[in-house]
């Protein structure tokens, strides 16, 4: 785990669409999400690491659970001395949607 500090606070930022997709939640899902993240800015290796996920390339992402496994959370560390979690998406847990989404995403940044 390299540029894994314990006790360090690392900061996370959501691309655009991630912030979108967190908008569109309740409340009460938000402050799951939240209280999410404030263990992930902990700990940037909480989530699984993803890989190869239905046929679409998600090497160098994370998945994270929240809301009883109903909501997955989707990021990425930034830089080899990890400083950055970048929130890629949130969305329901249903199959590989939030994957796809995902996939979408990195065609229309490259």
């Amino acid at each position: 785990m390299a540029g894994f500090e314990k006790g360090m606070t690392y900061q996370i930022e959501f691309i655009v669409e991630a912030a979108q997709d967190y908008t569109s939640f309740d409340g009460n899902v938000k402050k799951k999400v939240d209280k999410k993240l404030e263990t992930l800015s902990k700990n940037p290796f909480l989530g699984e690491y993803l890989g190869n996920k239905f046929d679409i390339d998600l090497t160098g992402f994370y998945k994270l659970y929240v809301d009883n496994k109903k909501i997955r959370i989707v990021y990425r560390l930034l830089r080899e001395e990890i400083e950055i979690i970048e929130v890629w998406g949130i969305g329901k847990r249903d199959k590989e949607e939030i994957y796809r989404l995902i996939s979408h995403r990195l065609k229309k940044r490259q």
